[in-house]
């Protein structure tokens, strides 16, 4: 068909219906949210021809994302989650906030519940034969560089087979392995024991790889390291290393690649004084900039559905 309808009185009556724009009492801000999403796929239909069969494809396969529970994976790998990253990054810049660690997305495998150590906490729970120890440490910053004590800094990676513990198909993993807290002292300091994590691809029969299948793309990420960090007044950072030398780095599926988070991984030894599993290890340092409050108020807390084990 190459008919236009968006524009009639009809189609427009029908969107405000939809969203119930003339009721009283109701939530204005969703009725405008959804006036308008929905008016652009409507617009979209008219625009592209869509057919019936496309749409119902469409709707089908949101229902395979729901029941698959990949919607924030999806969410990664279209760029969504990068988009919010770069409207908060344009926002920091207009205010003048903008001197801290960058911030990058979060990806959809955080858990909640990990138990807070003073300073060093040792995050590999399960033996790992095909993962080197590495040992993650830093300082907690503000923008002047001077330390922050009672810092909280969480930390989550993937094993070697590139899974998750609480996420991990195999269920293989203890509950909170490869994941932890600390708090800083008063020199701002945090460490992290652990091992060398790889990168992981989207679950391959899952609806996320099914479209980026279908868009001719790969669902992988390189190797990397998620973190939260936070402080009394300072803003709640969000951000993840990657592991240099990972082919990867710069073809990221979820675009959380930045220049500035690629430590250098250098190699030590001492690591069995350290408690680690093996005296040669791999060191990372990743310090930490946190920025201040705008206008009483932390705008960088995230507000989305989260796995919590207590």
């Amino acid at each position: 068909m190459s008919v236009k309808i968006f524009n009639t009185a009809e189609v427009q009556d029908l969107l405000k219906a939809a969203a119930n724009l003339k009721a009283n009492g109701s939530n204005e801000r969703l009725k405008t949210i959804v006036h308008r999403l929905l008016g652009d796929l409507f617009l979209a239909i008219d625009d592209l021809d869509m057919t019936p069969d496309e749409v119902w494809a469409g709707v089908n396969y949101v229902n395979q994302l729901g029941k698959d529970g990949e919607a924030a994976l999806l969410a990664a790998g279209l760029g969504l989650e990068k988009f919010l990253d770069m409207r908060m990054d344009a926002e920091d810049k207009q205010v003048g906030n903008d001197g801290g660690t960058p911030r990058t997305i979060e990806g959809p495998l955080y858990v909640a519940g990990a138990e807070v150590r003073d300073h060093t906490s040792k995050i590999d729970l399960d033996e790992d034969d095909a993962a080197r120890p590495l040992r993650i440490h830093g300082i907690v910053k503000d923008l002047n560089g001077s330390p922050l004590a009672g810092a909280i800094v969480e930390c989550w990676h993937a094993n070697s087979n590139g899974f998750y513990s609480h996420f991990d198909p195999t269920g293989a993993q203890s509950n909170f392995n490869l994941r932890g807290a600390v708090k800083t002292g008063a020199d701002g300091t945090y460490e992290f024991h652990t091992l060398m994590p790889v990168g992981y691809g989207c679950p391959p029969h899952g609806a996320t790889q099914t479209l980026l299948t279908k868009l001719k793309r790969h669902g992988n990420r390189p190797a990397h390291v998620h973190v939260f960090a936070s402080a009394e007044g300072k803003r709640k950072l969000t951000t993840q290393f990657n592991i240099e030398g990972d082919p990867l780095i710069w073809d990221d599926f979820a675009y959380a690649t930045r220049e500035e988070l690629i430590p250098p991984v250098t190699e030590k030894s001492g690591g069995a004084a350290l408690g680690l599993k093996a005296d040669s290890y791999k060191d990372i340092q990743f310090d930490l900039t946190l920025t201040p409050l705008v206008s009483g108020k932390d705008n960088q807390v995230v507000h989305r559905l989260r796995a919590t084990v207590e």
